[in-house]
């Protein structure tokens, strides 16, 4: 077997695991940065809570629509007599615990990490459609037929979470400086009746 058709191998081979690697790690990440700001808090599902140490109640305050977001906060007046308020936060009008409703793919972060590992994959497959068009032999063939299935089989699995998990980003605005207007089928405003 030639060293280049090895090489070529065991780079796609790399790329492959790079980009399952890149997926654990980005949600491996974003797991821990949750269990950070929520440390020392328990959540309480069924009546949609959390829990301070000093057994104080964080009950839901806002609704973020745009951002899927849900902001809960402790009343102020516990939070600032509290002994343990210059550990836990700093303002004045309670502490705040903000919860994504959405798990990690629907983010913004995670289709981003989805979409950098398909590149990966897809560049995988494009070093081993190369090797396997320049060298016949039966076992480099053999060899890199089979990481052609692979990657594919990864670059599908990817391809298939990123639709199934759509971005849950706001639809723009005119408030947020966007010039909206709406056209007809040949580019021009519809007529008022």
């Amino acid at each position: 077997m030639r060293p280049e058709v090895v090489l070529a191998a065991g780079y796609a081979g790399l790329l492959i695991a790079g980009a399952f690697v890149l997926e654990w790690l980005s949600a491996h990440t974003h797991r821990r940065s949750l269990r950070y700001r929520t440390a020392g808090f328990s959540y309480h599902e069924d009546h949609d809570h959390w829990q301070c140490p000093e057994g104080q109640h964080l009950w839901p305050h806002e609704f973020d629509r745009e951002r899927r977001l849900v902001r809960y906060r402790a009343k102020a007046h516990i939070c600032n007599a509290c002994p343990r308020k210059t550990a836990c936060t700093d303002s004045d009008r309670g502490r705040e615990i903000v919860r994504p409703l959405d798990p990690w793919p629907h983010s913004e972060a995670g289709r981003f990490h989805r979409g950098i590992a398909l590149l990966l994959v897809g560049l995988a497959l494009l070093v081993l459609v190369v090797e396997t068009a320049r060298h016949h032999h039966i076992e480099e063939a053999a060899l890199l037929a089979a990481l052609l299935v692979i990657a594919a089989l990864a670059a599908r699995r990817l391809a298939h979470d990123l639709r199934a998990h759509p971005a849950n980003f706001p639809d723009p605005s005119p408030s947020q400086g966007l010039r909206m207007t709406l056209t007809g089928a040949d580019g021009q405003p519809p007529t008022s009746r």
